[in-house]
């Protein structure tokens, strides 16, 4: 689907069904949607097996009652009646009436239990899925994040979890009263009578089909409904996450504009639903009132020539409105699972997706880390036929500070996301004190090393909770200790709260160079052997910068660290500088010796200077 002018698509390919309509894609595809959708639920129901089966024994003795009462109606008729009219009393009549009432009381009872552990069940479910789901989202790697957008996260979690707990809460419900009815009713209105019984069935054949009519055309609708909703929501938060350029660059009335039509389409997929509905239910209760017609028109002769009795014609009414009133609970019924069925073919599909950085089977324990960092036969690419680093030798020893610098697209941030292990390399090793990064246990790999980016996300919370990030147990006089390693302490001390001061969304209520500062006292307080700067003061003013560098030089001291940063003001601490061209170290070597020659870095160190004057 797209919308005039701005295509809005998914991430190219079935996989994960990242791609919303799935309704082009091959059949053996499709098949293996619905399988994986079908084992992802029988995951979900194994633990409830026990609860499952008494609920199933609940829901037989519920309708066992329900379906009892018109025969028992029937009974009263034909026995109950006749003696009182004959003045030989009224107990026959009390008795059945007795019978009834008990059998509504027991009705009643179980209807009440089975929708209570029912409900149990279903947020059993739920919890276990929305847990599930969130807990595979932390651990796919950067690449599935980088290309499956923040809006299908949030509607994998929301509008899909919440179209599952419907059929849950209510739909299960429903489904299992309708067919176990429907299936009790037809018995028994063969047994009271076969004529009548085959009468009050002939339509039946007719309702099947029309039922099949509208279970094929409601599973397209569905799926384009479910399609619809999830960009709608893909576009409302990416809108509202990117606020500030919105605004910036006067886009709203643009935003407003694929909005509206997203908003539109969502709302003809919702109409077309509800028109197949409008069509279906009545179609429904017009093929039950005219067997209705037919049973009592057929009915009243057979009672008026004695061959069957007035009590088995009411029976026989009573049980075709039970008959056909589960027609149109399991049509919503079956309107919810169609939507249920699409969002557990998406959310099996994300659980489905593999870590492209996977743990490994056997990990290799760190017991203490120097920090050596080494790159052997380094070659990655994140298209294929386009490398990257084509091919990478490197040696940085333990403790040693590393400034990367070199143009846009050098491979610069690449070599630092190799080492932080947010990507395997396509050839060769990344090494750590020796031991290659893909051997290594996860949890070790992250205390171990640590990245700090230009713009470093803060959590809502309170400025000590961020910077606790790294350690969520450590103590208040940890973290103070930490901000006053880096110099944050003076300036979180001035703000209202202190340390418990709010830090707003995305740190929205301090300046870039406070938010900097809280980044790397986290950084410090996690305290890794490898420390990886990715352009950390690029965005900084002057004053800001010189802020941070003085933090610098206390978090880098005794720890491996690689700077990559383009302001040559950040490569001065550095003891050794590499330049990075077409993925290809070009120059390394100490920066007073580079600069000293005639080479690329002398050339960038002038024009810095220059820059300055």
């Amino acid at each position: 689907m797209t919308t005039t002018g701005t295509p809005v698509r998914e991430p190219q390919g079935w996989r994960g069904v990242a791609a919303e309509n799935r309704d082009d894609l091959p059949e053996n595809v499709s098949l293996l949607l619905r399988t994986r959708s079908r084992r992802l639920l029988g995951d979900l129901l194994r633990p409830h097996k026990k609860a499952i089966a008494l609920l199933v024994a609940i829901i037989l003795v519920s309708n066992a009652a329900g379906l009892a009462i018109p025969y028992l109606v029937k009974v009263g008729i034909d026995s109950g009646i006749p003696p009182m009219l004959r003045g030989q009393g009224s107990g026959s009549l009390l008795t059945v009436v007795a019978v009834i009432l008990t059998a509504a009381l027991v009705q009643a009872f179980t209807r009440q239990v089975f929708l209570k552990l029912s409900g149990k069940i279903g947020q059993g479910i739920l919890l276990e899925l929305r847990r599930r789901v969130f807990d595979h989202f932390q651990r796919l790697s950067l690449s599935f994040h980088e290309r499956y957008t923040s809006g299908r996260v949030i509607s994998r979690l929301t509008s899909d979890v919440e179209a599952i707990a419907e059929l849950l809460q209510s739909g299960f419900d429903s489904i299992v009263t309708a067919v176990l009815t429907l299936v009790g009713t037809a018995v028994l209105l063969i047994v009271l009578d076969v004529h009548l019984g085959l009468v009050a069935l002939i339509p039946l054949p007719v309702l099947l089909l029309f039922t099949r009519w509208f279970r094929r055309e409601s599973s397209l609708v569905y799926r384009r409904t479910r399609e619809a909703v999830a960009l709608v929501i893909v576009h409302f938060v990416e809108s509202m996450t990117g606020i500030r350029a919105v605004q910036a660059f006067r886009r709203e009335p643009r935003n407003q504009e694929i909005f509206e039509e997203l908003n539109e389409n969502y709302r003809l997929a919702n109409r077309q639903s509800m028109r197949l509905v409008a069509l279906f239910m009545p179609g429904v209760k017009l093929i039950g009132n005219v067997t209705v017609a037919a049973v009592l028109l057929y009915g009243g002769w057979l009672a008026f020539q004695d061959e069957v009795t007035v009590g088995v014609l009411a029976a026989f009414l009573l049980y075709l409105r039970q008959f056909y009133e589960p027609m149109q609970e399991i049509s919503q019924f079956y309107n919810t699972l169609q939507s249920a069925g699409a969002a557990l073919e998406k959310l099996s599909g994300v659980l489905e997706e593999e870590p492209e950085v996977a743990e490994p089977a056997q990990p290799v324990p760190l017991p203490r880390v120097a920090g050596e960092v080494r790159f052997e036969g380094v070659e990655f690419s994140y298209v294929k036929e386009m490398p990257i680093l084509p091919r990478l030798d490197l040696v940085v020893p333990a403790g040693q500070t590393v400034a990367v610098v070199g143009a846009t697209g050098a491979g610069k941030t690449t070599l630092a996301k190799l080492i932080a292990r947010f990507y395997d390399p396509t050839a060769g090793r990344v090494l750590l004190d020796g031991v290659n990064l893909r051997d290594l246990d996860e949890e070790a790999l992250r205390r171990a090393v640590v990245m700090v980016t230009q713009e470093n996300f803060l959590f809502s919370g309170t400025v000590a909770d961020n910077i606790r990030f790294g350690r969520p147990g450590a103590s208040m006089a940890e973290v103070v200790a930490a901000a006053e390693a880096i110099g944050a302490h003076e300036f979180i001390s001035g703000l209202p709260e202190g340390y418990e001061t709010e830090v707003g969304k995305r740190g929205g209520r301090m300046s870039a160079g406070q938010r900097q500062l809280v980044a790397f006292a986290r950084a410090f307080l996690a305290d890794p052997a490898v420390l990886i700067l990715d352009e950390a003061t690029s965005s900084l003013d002057v004053p800001s910068e010189r802020l941070v560098q003085r933090a610098l030089r206390t978090i880098l001291a005794d720890r491996t660290a690689l700077i990559i940063a383009h302001r040559l003001s950040t490569v001065e601490i550095a003891e050794r500088v590499l330049v990075m061209e077409a993925g290809r170290i070009v120059e390394d070597g100490p920066p007073a010796l580079l600069v000293a020659g005639s080479g690329r870095y002398a050339g960038l160190h002038r024009a810095w200077l220059e820059s300055l004057a």
